[in-house]
């Protein structure tokens, strides 16, 4: 068999090297599965490090991937390949195992993530500009379909919250015209559209449970969120916890929250309220608020560890250098500790065991043992943001 190797990385420059003791490096072998690697993004340079999540190490750099400022990835079914959504609107498909660009393409002039097909065929991007959803050709990244977001009088809508759902649908929610839309690709001819009109004021981002099943857009509009039970013959949008902060003095928002750094264990969601120090408890059952849990500041992401029993909370600008971790059977805060500056995506391995978390201002990923809080390993990393395992590919929404 001939003998192939990860070629060396590029530099990271003597600030972000001197943060750890833990070097990029080249890894050679001859034989590479992918479920123990992950991608980081740099978002301030355009480039990706490639990471064996095992070994706790960077494997290699990829540069040349345009504006990664809110980038997020899915991975193709074979957890190979990894798509990267650009907010410059770029598409890339990286073969994670050379390390290398397989192909890139401008498909729009502003996107915000986007969602690949429950039979992995299908890759479709989410654009405010222009507004609407274009979905290509997982393998070749060929156009497939350009649905534009149209409302009112010729008016185009930013989308929002771009999810996969069984059965080849992308759901998708449109911010401007506060309206949910599903994309049922499952047919041979042109992608079938149900459109959910009147769902409240500004969805400003959304979720679908692991099932498939619960799809939740948040409000930025107006105090509540909006659910569509997908398992329903005849799926319609209802409001939930209408008017949570009702009576009180908003706060100003200084990040928006985002809905896909949710909790679901024990049956009770957690999800971040817009503009407060305060987690959401809401039963998974009845869709009925049951809680609010105090909180350090006003929570970004609420993330379950895979077994459901502990979510790990972080926090916008002021106070986005500490993390809590809340015990969702009591719903009490029972440990909190400050990683750093900007700490920011948080990752857990597949069963959960440990944790990696972004420090974006220190340039390092922290790597924790979600059981005894034990700091792992701290590497270097360019501005990094989101932290994307391959595990990813075998789950709903991911």
């Amino acid at each position: 068999m001939k003998r192939r190797e990860f070629l060396k990385v590029s530099g990271l420059g003597a600030a972000a090297a001197a943060a750890s003791a833990s070097p990029v490096r080249a890894c050679a072998t001859t034989l590479r599965g992918t479920g123990d690697l992950a991608i980081i993004i740099e978002r301030a340079t355009g480039s990706i490090l490639i990471a064996d999540t095992t070994a706790r190490e960077i494997v290699r750099r990829v540069e040349g991937l345009g504006d990664l400022s809110h980038a997020s990835a899915v991975y193709s079914r074979d957890a190979r390949y990894a798509y990267i959504f650009g907010r410059d609107g770029g598409l890339t498909k990286l073969d994670i195992l050379e390390g290398a660009i397989v192909k890139r393409i401008m498909q729009a002039g502003n996107a915000i993530g986007g969602a690949i097909s429950d039979d992995g065929q299908l890759v479709a991007v989410s654009n405010y500009k222009p507004g609407g959803i274009r979905v290509f050709d997982a393998s070749t990244l060929e156009p497939v379909a350009d649905i534009p977001a149209t409302y009112g009088a010729d008016k185009r809508s930013k989308t929002v919250g771009l999810v996969d759902a069984p059965g080849r649908r992308f759901i998708y929610t449109l911010y401007d015209a506060g309206e949910i839309w599903i994309a049922d690709f499952s047919g041979n001819g042109e992608p079938r559209i149900a459109r959910h009109k009147g769902i409240g004021e500004l969805p400003y981002d959304a979720l679908i449970t692991g099932d498939g099943r619960h799809y939740i857009a948040g409000l930025f509009g107006e105090d509540g969120l909006t659910h569509i039970d997908l398992w329903q013959d005849k799926a319609e949008p209802r409001r939930i916890l209408s008017g949570y902060g009702r009576g009180e003095k908003k706060l100003p928002v200084y990040k928006m929250p985002h809905l896909e750094g949710w909790a679901l264990g024990g049956g009770r969601f957690l999800l971040p309220a817009v503009g407060r120090h305060e987690l959401l408890v809401v039963d998974a059952a009845s869709f009925e608020e049951v809680g609010r849990i105090p909180v350090h500041g006003q929570p970004i992401f609420a993330v379950a560890r895979p077994d459901g029993r502990y979510a790990w909370v972080n926090f916008a600008h002021p106070r986005n250098d500490t993390i809590q971790v809340v015990d969702i059977p009591s719903l009490t805060v029972v440990h909190e500790f400050k990683p750093g500056p900007a700490a920011l995506h948080m990752e857990f391995a597949p069963r959960g065991h440990e944790v990696w978390l972004s420090v974006r201002d220190a340039n390092e990923v922290h790597v924790y043992d979600t059981h005894s809080y034990e700091k792992r390993a701290v590497l270097p990393a360019q501005k990094p943001s989101g932290i994307f395992m391959t595990a990813r590919a075998h789950r709903i929404g991911l």
